[in-house]
C-alpha cells in the first residue's frame, strides 16, 4: 500500500575535518577556549544547515561527538570533558532546537553528554530534536570499542537507553551510534522497534575499519528493511601530548585517518555515493520510505525469521551455565 502524504523524505548528512575550523587551535591551551571553540563550529554549521534547508531537507544528522574533537585516544581528562554539555537544555541542543523551529526540520545532534542528575556521568549520545524544536529524546551509545586507540570507556561507559525509536513528521528514525554498527542484533532492535531510517553517526578511521565501512550499513538496510546512513567524520586530527596504544609501538600524536566517506542505503540493497574522505561535505538524499514496506512484503525478513528460537537461545547463552550445542561422534 502507498501511504499518501509518505511517499518521499528527505535526510542530510554531512562530515568535516574538526581541525580545519581551528587550523592554529586545535591545541586546546586551557579549558576557557572550549566554549569559544564550540560557538564557532555553531557558526559553521548553522550556515551548512541553510544550505540543507535550501535543498528541501527535512531530517538533519551529524556526526559523533560533533562539537569537539575525537580526543578519547588521549586518555587525558582536561580539556576534553569540559565539550560535555547537557543533553536536555546544553548550549548545543538549544542551538540545535532554534535550528530546527527556523528550518522546519529535524535535527539529530550527537554530543558528549553530561548527566548531572546521576553525579555528572558523561554519555556518548544523540539528541533527537523534532521540526516544532521540542527535544523528542536521546539515544546513548550502546557498544563501547576497546581496541587500538579507542579508549572511550576512560570517559563514558555503554548507554542505558536501549533502542528508542522516534516518531517524527517526516519518518519513524532511531540513531545506532558508532561501534553499534558492528553489531548486527543492535540494527535488529531498532527495527523491531519500527524505526524506517537509522542513523550510524561516527568517528573512525581507515586502518582499522575502512574496509568494514561500505558493507556493514548497507547489510543492515538489506536485513532490517529499513533505511541506513552511517555518517564519518573526516580529516586528521592532532594533539599536543603524545599518546600510547598500549601494543609497544611508539608515542604518536594523532588516532589515525578519519575517511569521511558518508553514504546512505536502501532496504533495496541500493546505496548512494559516498561523501569525500579527504574533505568536508553534505550528503542531501530523497527517500522513498514506501520502500521498506515494499521490500519487507517481497522478503518477508521480519515473517520467516525465527526470533523466538533465537531469544530461547540467546536467554541460555548469557548464563554462567551455556554449554554450546556441538555434536560429536
Amino acid at each position: 500500500m502507498i501511504c499518501p502524504g509518505s511517499v518521499c523524505y528527505v535526510s542530510l548528512l554531512f562530515t568535516w575535518l574538526w581541525g580545519w575550523l581551528f587550523p592554529h587551535q586545535l591545541f586546546l591551551r586551557s579549558c576557557e577556549n572550549v566554549g569559544h571553540e564550540v560557538a564557532a563550529l555553531h557558526r559553521r554549521i548553522e550556515e551548512i544547515v541553510e544550505v540543507a534547508a535550501i535543498c528541501g531537507v527535512n531530517i538533519v544528522c551529524f556526526q559523533e561527538a560533533w562539537t569537539m574533537p575525537f580526543a578519547f585516544c588521549t586518555r587525558e581528562k582536561l580539556p576534553w570533558t569540559e565539550f560535555a554539555e547537557s543533553a536536555e537544555d546544553g548550549p548545543t541542543t538549544k542551538f540545535c532546537q532554534e535550528l530546527a523551529r527556523k528550518y522546519n526540520m529535524v535535527v539529530v545532534s550527537p554530543i558528549l553528554e553530561r548527566d548531572e542528575i546521576h553525579g555528572g556521568t558523561l554519555w556518548n549520545a544523540a539528541v533527537v530534536i523534532s521540526n516544532s524544536g521540542a527535544v523528542l529524546g536521546k539515544s546513548r551509545k550502546n557498544h563501547i570499542p576497546r581496541i587500538g586507540d579507542f579508549n572511550e570507556s576512560t570517559y563514558y561507559m555503554e548507554g542505558n537507553t536501549g533502542h528508542p525509536v522516534f516518531q517524527t513528521q517526516f519518518g519513524t528514525i532511531a540513531v545506532n551510534i558508532c561501534y553499534g554498527r558492528h553489531h548486527p542484533l543492535n540494527w535488529l532492535m531498532f527495527s523491531m522497534n519500527g524505526a524506517e531510517i537509522i542513523f550510524n553517526p561516527s568517528a573512525t578511521i581507515g586502518k582499522l575499519s575502512e574496509s568494514l565501512w561500505p558493507i556493514e550499513a548497507r547489510n543492515a538496510a538489506i536485513a532490517n528493511h529499513c533505511f541506513t546512513c552511517p555518517i564519518n567524520r573526516v580529516g586528521t586530527e592532532y594533539y599536543k601530548n603524545a599518546f600510547t596504544s598500549g601494543d609497544g609501538g611508539k608515542a604518536h600524536h594523532d588516532l589515525g585517518h578519519f575517511y569521511g566517506s558518508s553514504y546512505v542505503a536502501a532496504p533495496d540493497g541500493s546505496r548512494t555515493p559516498g561523501l569525500s574522505r579527504t574533505r568536508d561535505g553534505l550528503l542531501v538524499v530523497e527517500m522513498d520510505l514506501n520502500l521498506c514496506r515494499q521490500v519487507s512484503d517481497k522478503w518477508n525478513f521480519k515473517m520467516t525469521g525465527r526470533y523466538e528460537m533465537y531469544a530461547e537461545k540467546l536467554t541460555e547463552a548469557v548464563q554462567p551455565y551455556f554449554v554450546p550445542n556441538i555434536i560429536k561422534e
